[in-house]
């Protein structure tokens, strides 16, 4: 059985995973945004299996750190990481937004905080090999601008997110490469469409589908040996936009992420 950590775990899909993944044996780091939602959560799983709580705002970098600091020293058999939650296109009309950094909040949250989480606890993946990390990511995707990195002009919320959800694409196959022989796999997928979740419907979105169909691929990626440096739809391997596969840009889009986490 697994150590696991779930980002995004109180709500949605993350909570929908913590219960099954808790069920069925594993151990499973549940975090929050919210200190008190986040520990009643946890007190809810620990009816069913071992669970603990960890409280972080992905919006900031420093406390994204801060997580992976406390997650590898309290939990050093950790061998599976979730990269789950996520800010969605934003309540229609609601511009653009910032994150305590400064940053595109989109870009930060889904794809600048699973960036720097994942760096802050590969050494433990690392020494806990065979390990996963998973990336849930969306069939949405749009190429990033680098020109305009941060989204600045014509903004666009849907468009936003799936710029970050392009970049966690392009930034998995990079990094599975890199962890080639190490034993840590590392995956992205997009769990479903349009999820009955609070995300979605304050996009103004009406929910085709729920949480419990996003699940099946999100568990087959946390539990069993896919391989490493896919996309899959679901639970089907699949081909993710083109553009992230292309090595210069993968290799420009490194590059603008250490600039991006440096400031």
């Amino acid at each position: 059985m697994s150590t696991i950590l779930i980002t995004g775990a109180t709500s949605g899909l993350g909570r929908h995973l913590a219960f099954e993944l808790v069920r069925s044996g594993h151990v499973v780091l549940a975090h929050g945004r919210d200190p008190g939602r986040t520990e009643r959560r946890v007190e809810e799983l620990r009816t069913e299996g071992e669970a603990e709580a960890f409280v972080a705002d992905l919006a900031s970098l420093a406390e994204v750190r801060e997580l992976g600091a406390q997650v590898a020293d309290a939990r050093p058999d950790l061998d599976v990481l979730i990269n789950n939650a996520g800010v969605g296109a934003g309540a229609p009309g609601s511009g653009r937004e910032v994150s305590a950094d400064g940053h595109e909040l989109r870009l930060a949250v889904n794809y600048l905080a699973p960036v720097t989480l994942t760096r802050a606890l590969l050494p433990v993946l690392r020494a806990n090999a065979p390990a996963r990390i998973v990336n849930v990511g969306s069939v949405g995707q749009d190429p990033v601008d680098f020109g305009d990195i941060e989204f600045r002009r014509g903004y666009d919320g849907f468009t936003a997110y799936r710029r970050a959800k392009f970049a966690l694409a392009a930034h998995t196959f990079t990094l599975a490469e890199e962890l080639a022989g190490t034993g840590v796999a590392v995956n992205v997928l997009h769990p479903a469409t349009f999820m009955d979740t609070a995300m979605v419907r304050e996009g103004g979105v009406t929910p085709w589908n729920t949480v419990a169909d996003g699940a099946p691929g999100v568990l087959a990626l946390a539990t069993q040996d896919v391989g490493t440096g896919g996309y899959f739809d679901g639970t089907s391997r699949a081909r993710a936009h083109e553009g992230t596969y292309d090595r210069d840009l993968q290799k420009r889009l490194a590059t603008v992420t250490d600039q991006l986490l440096a400031l």
